[in-house]
């Protein structure tokens, strides 16, 4: 099978601080992947990367047979690998629908604008009901929602979705859930998310990084039990 994004030997960080230290991962056609960890240890870093917002120091990347390493973000979204980032990076004073509209900016998303925004607010019917809301004045759940469709959006050949549950109430997190999995079934997605039972819902492998390394792969058919899963955040590894 081919590969979509290809990420070999990356080493990248903060000025001073070293993040990445050697960081290889791959994403076959066809497939979802995961990343979990404990906090600060490279994750969100990782699709910073990826996404050209963090110049690696050494190593590559490759999305669909192009290297991307050392190319702009905007050159990086108008090829299809879009990222949406962990936090509230919204416009707070524009309404919903406009930051939707506005997020198809580049050629290829364009052409299927509105059909993307039905398929949005399908998706996210609150999002329909407060399209002409100005984004501040959203939930968090529906902030990441709006996040989730500004992305889409982009048209997306891969989405990469840093903590998209982070801080939801237990409501909000599964109807963000439900939407991912529909999600899944059409755009490629890597997802940084501390739930790794929902991960393993959504994608199809997974890759423990600690240390701005990947400690292990966990395909479904070694996925661990809640027992083990609790021992890799709070055992050996991750104190």
């Amino acid at each position: 099978m081919s590969r979509l994004l290809d990420v070999q030997s990356v080493t990248g960080g903060y000025g001073a601080v070293t993040v990445l230290r050697g960081i290889s991962i791959h994403m076959d056609k066809g497939e979802n992947i995961g990343l979990f960890g404990p906090n600060g240890h490279g994750k969100s870093t990782l699709l910073r990367s990826i996404s050209g917002l963090l110049r690696p120091v050494s190593g590559s990347h490759t999305f669909d047979g192009r290297d991307i390493t050392r190319k702009r973000s905007s050159d990086i979204v108008g090829a299809g690998l879009v990222h949406a980032q962990q936090g509230n990076t919204l416009f707070g004073e524009m309404a919903v629908r406009e930051i939707l509209e506005l997020s198809a900016f580049t050629r290829r998303a364009r052409k299927g604008a509105v059909q993307a925004l039905d398929h949005v607010l399908t998706l996210f019917p609150r999002l329909a009901e407060r399209s002409r809301q100005k984004a501040k004045t959203l939930s968090g759940g529906e902030r990441q929602m709006l996040s989730i469709g500004a992305a889409l959006m982009c048209s997306p050949r891969l989405l990469m979705l840093d903590e998209p549950t982070l801080g939801l109430s237990p409501k909000l997190k599964e109807e963000l859930s439900v939407a991912l999995k529909d999600i899944s079934r059409n755009v490629p997605l890597i997802v940084v998310e501390q739930d790794v039972e929902l991960l393993l819902s959504v994608t199809d492998r997974l890759y423990l990084i600690e240390h701005g390394e990947v400690q292990r792969e966990i395909n479904k058919d070694n996925a661990p039990d809640h027992a083990e899963i609790m021992d890799m955040y709070f055992g050996a590894h991750g104190q």
